[in-house]
């Protein structure tokens, strides 16, 4: 990275105030997003800040994905700015990501610099990534130069997304054309925004929180990250801030997930954060998770409308983790439980799940037991000559669906919304119905791996308040009880899969980090042939995966658009 000029080494006495509310857009909602940029401003002006910075493409939400090639979106995006600009206070200067119309026929991911009622300055974003769930380059022409405004006699760089991160907070290694933070150093400035909608995943924002401490460090300047809020489709924004000061360290900001600071002001030249900490409370890894996923189901039913969600509820632990989550983000007065035994179901299966409804404030669950649909399928099918034996795939799969027919029944009949409650280690081996258990809006769990599933209950457990629940939700026998599908006589999980410890391990090493068998044997000590054979179970069940329910992103590989595998492939 190119050295700071000598004279931006040494801290100006300039004092500034930015503005960095908590912003959550709804995708193509641009005079809704206008109302939240123009109340953002007021709150701004209100705790006298010279700045206000916005997310990257607040004004139309993101990702807008191909609604950027709909004739006349991004028209509309241009004549809303100028709208908004004419709506806001003359002496605030106010940073807005919106796209844009670029030189002819293209659109630029842009960060709009508005004061004085008119536009001053368009930074377009010059880095686009194409990895993982990114395709940026599918919509985008990148801009070709630096960007800096002059505000209150300082001189401020303009950055977006991975224009700073440039893939080290995504672990993933890019050879960029240019390198916008050294083009602004070059340049020379006082501080550098970013406005960014970088989607939370485990383990990105400490990454995240490096990067900014290198630039700041290696410009002598502020720098400050403010991310989107909320919730799009499959991604997870935390609304985190990061600031770090003209030392590299990091100054006050905000935490993911943290609604206490919505109105959240940073000031430039302050003093460095206490060794004791932020003065806000960092959650553990399994917690942060959890307000992830609690994020995730809120913005999906907030943004479609819907009245409420339905929760088959098992007795066991992803039914009974989903639950939760759900009343923590909806409220347990929108979460309706369902149980729906079958001939295989243990008696404490009905009770669990009562006492789960019970502890978590929600009504008893609906009981709809299956056996008179399952008998009556089995004779069908018999007449048909196929007959399905207890215990066998088509008897199993049978129940499966029929409790999938009675969610969505509901679902239309109530106008909830059906949480789907398998976990990525059942995703990735195909352990699952598809039109039964899969069947969905939302795979809550789909991002979890089953270890986690049990770390993330025992972590809700033991501090339920971090998610504003009163009490521990889930009970103790639920987490200690051996999963069980309960299809099949005395059925449980491992007489199908390994331990989840060792099928995790293995999907952790292929999945995530898309390394080979020999690799993954290696580093975890597993037999080579059986690590082969689970390899080929999650290689052949990608054609369910691409029909399951809509999996919210939290890990760094998800199964979905960011994991683009064959369905028909001879990979071993």
């Amino acid at each position: 990275m190119a050295s700071a000029p000598e004279r931006y080494l040494t801290p100006t006495m300039t004092f500034m105030q930015v503005a960095v509310p908590r912003f959550d857009p709804t995708i193509g909602d641009l005079a809704g997003n206008a109302r939240l940029v123009i109340e953002a401003a007021e709150s701004a002006m209100a705790s006298e800040a010279a700045v206000l910075l916005l997310p990257e493409l607040a004004l139309c939400g993101y990702p807008p994905r191909d609604l950027l090639l709909r004739k006349d979106f991004v028209d509309r995006c241009e004549a809303e700015l100028d709208r908004l600009a004419r709506q806001l206070p003359p002496d605030l200067l106010v940073l807005v990501g919106s796209a844009v119309r670029g030189p002819g026929p293209t659109v630029c991911n842009a960060l709009v610099a508005i004061r004085g009622g008119q536009r001053i300055a368009t930074a377009a974003k010059r880095l686009m990534p194409d990895y993982d769930v990114f395709d940026e380059d599918r919509w985008f022409t990148p801009g070709r130069e630096a960007t800096i405004v002059e505000h209150h006699g300082m001189r401020i760089g303009l950055l977006i997304c991975e224009d700073l991160w440039q893939g080290a907070d995504a672990q993933v290694e890019v050879v960029w054309p240019c390198d916008p933070v050294a083009d602004l150093i070059a340049a020379g400035i006082d501080v550098i925004l970013t406005a960014s909608a970088s989607p939370w995943v485990a383990g990105k924002g400490t990454r995240q929180e490096d990067r900014v401490r290198q630039v700041a460090a290696d410009a002598g300047v502020d720098v400050i990250a403010a991310n989107q809020a909320g919730a799009n489709d499959d991604l997870v924004f935390g609304g985190e801030v990061i600031h770090a000061g003209v030392d590299g360290e990091l100054r006050p900001g905000r935490l993911p997930f943290c609604k206490r600071d919505h109105k959240l002001v940073v000031h430039l030249r302050c003093s460095p954060l206490p060794e004791s900490g932020e003065g806000a409370r960092r959650w553990s890894d399994d917690l942060v998770r959890a307000l992830a996923l609690r994020e995730a189901i809120h913005g999906y039913v907030a943004k479609t409308g819907s009245p409420g969600v339905l929760v088959g509820l098992s007795g066991g632990i992803d039914s009974a983790l989903t639950a939760t989550l759900a009343v923590a983000a909806l409220g347990s007065s929108r979460v309706h439980g369902v149980a729906m035994p079958s001939r295989h179901s243990a008696d404490k299966s009905l009770r669990d799940a009562k006492v789960l409804c019970e502890s978590l404030g929600m009504d008893p669950p609906l009981i709809l037991p299956i056996e008179p649909a399952h008998a009556v399928a089995r004779e069908t099918l018999e007449r048909s000559g196929h007959a399905a034996v207890d215990g066998d795939l088509v008897d199993q799969n049978l129940q499966a669906r029929i409790r999938g027919q009675l969610l969505m029944a509901r679902s239309n009949a109530t106008g909830c919304l059906v949480l789907a409650t398998g976990n990525k280690s059942e995703l990735a081996a195909g352990y699952s119905t598809l039109y039964g258990d899969m069947c969905g809006a939302l795979a809550v769990l789909g991002d979890v791996l089953k270890t986690e599933v049990y770390a993330m209950a025992e972590a809700i457990n033991a501090d339920p308040a971090s998610v504003d629940l009163e009490r521990p939700p889930i009970p103790r026998e639920t987490i200690e009880r051996p999963p069980t599908a309960e299809l099949a006589p005395d059925q449980c999980d491992q007489d199908t899969l390994p331990p989840y410890e060792v099928l995790d391990a293995i999907i952790a090493h292929v999945v995530d980090y898309d390394q080979s068998p020999e690799v993954t044997a290696e580093r975890t000590g597993l037999d080579l042939d059986m690590v082969r054979k689970w390899v080929r179970v999650i290689d052949r069940n990608e054609f369910k995966r691409w029909q399951a329910a809509m999996i919210p992103k939290i890990s760094r590989r998800t199964f979905g658009r960011g994991r683009r595998w064959p369905l028909v492939a001879k990979t071993l």
